[in-house]
């Protein structure tokens, strides 16, 4: 055993995935959409402004693959089809909510980083660079 915190090998492969899975903008939007209450998917496609809706199916199964989400199947006619976060799915919610927290604090200064950034690479490369909003 590593003296660093619990640092356990075969882990690291899981540790990888849930931060891709993190880092995955559509799996946080559908995240933070669920925090609240269940959603059907209907109701999620109109939440998650730009996803298609194959998109929001993959990200709804490798959600729920991870047993961060719950799919629930109403018998409807026709049947609906409900998501909410598990335990888990909260749990996990939390360094999000935490994230997009430090984000607003630290916006002024992230922006000033970014323009003096650009500036002096604009100056010494002469190219226009992208601006990330």
């Amino acid at each position: 055993m590593s003296p660093c915190n619990n640092y356990d090998p075969a882990k690291c492969p899981t540790v990888s995935e849930m931060l891709a899975r993190l880092g995955d903008k559509w799996s946080v939007l559908v995240i933070m959409m669920l925090r609240d209450k269940p959603c059907r998917f209907s109701e999620l496609k109109r939440l998650v402004i730009g996803i298609s809706q194959r998109m929001l199916t993959l990200t709804l199964r490798a959600l729920e693959r991870d047993g961060l989400v719950k799919r629930t199947v109403h018998d409807t006619t026709p049947p609906s089809v409900e998501y909410e976060l598990t335990e888990l799915g909260a749990s996990f919610a939390e360094p999000i909510k935490a994230l997009g927290g430090w984000v607003f604090a630290n916006h002024g200064q992230i922006q000033e980083a970014r323009a003096a950034y650009d500036s002096r690479n604009a100056q010494r490369d002469g190219s226009k660079l992208i601006r990330i909003a």
